[in-house]
Parts: C-alpha cells; structure tokens; sequence
C-alpha cells in the first residue's frame, strides 16, 4: 500500500503519543518477531518499533524486513523508532484522509 504526504502526515500525527511496543536488538528481525507483529495488527493499525543500539541491524535494514515480513507500511523512521501502518479490513478503526 502506496501512502500519500496527506496520509502519512495524519498517521504521523496519531502515532505521536503512542510508545514502541516492539524493541529490535541483537538478534534482528527474525520471523517470530514478524509473527508477533502480524498477531498485533489484528488488532491495532498503527505500530511504534523501537530499535536497540545493540541491533546488527540498521533502522532502515529492520523496517524493510517487518515491513515486508508483516505486509505492513513504514510510515516514518526517525531517530531509534519506525511507525508502521497496516489497514485493518475487519476492525478499522483509522479513517486516512
């Protein structure tokens, strides 16, 4: 899913005040982190992950593989932390503008 500037804004906005639920560190993106993350989004749409200075992994290395591990959209990485948006079809709860 391709978001527009508008959208991303708007999802920038709402994940403001939320905290990273998910730490990356040295073990990196693995695919039972991926399963983690897959088991949220059933029942959210918007995801913080932070990641640890102990990470193998860049910030950028990690938001592509859960990204593309979860069928999920980054949607900002700044600093340590990636937010990630992934429609909800059955409990949507984000209307994007």
């Amino acid at each position: 899913m391709t978001l527009t500037g508008k959208q991303k804004r708007y999802l920038r906005k709402l994940a403001h005040d939320l905290k990273p639920v998910f730490q990356v560190g040295k073990h990196g993106v693995t695919e039972e982190f991926n399963n983690q993350i897959i088991d949220y989004f059933d029942t959210h749409e918007l995801l913080k992950i932070s990641v640890l200075q102990n990470s193998i992994e860049s910030k950028d290395e990690v938001a592509l593989k859960v990204s593309e591990g979860t069928n999920s959209t980054v949607v900002q990485i700044i600093g340590s932390i990636i937010v990630l948006y992934k429609e909800n079809k059955e409990h949507k709860e984000i209307e994007l503008p």
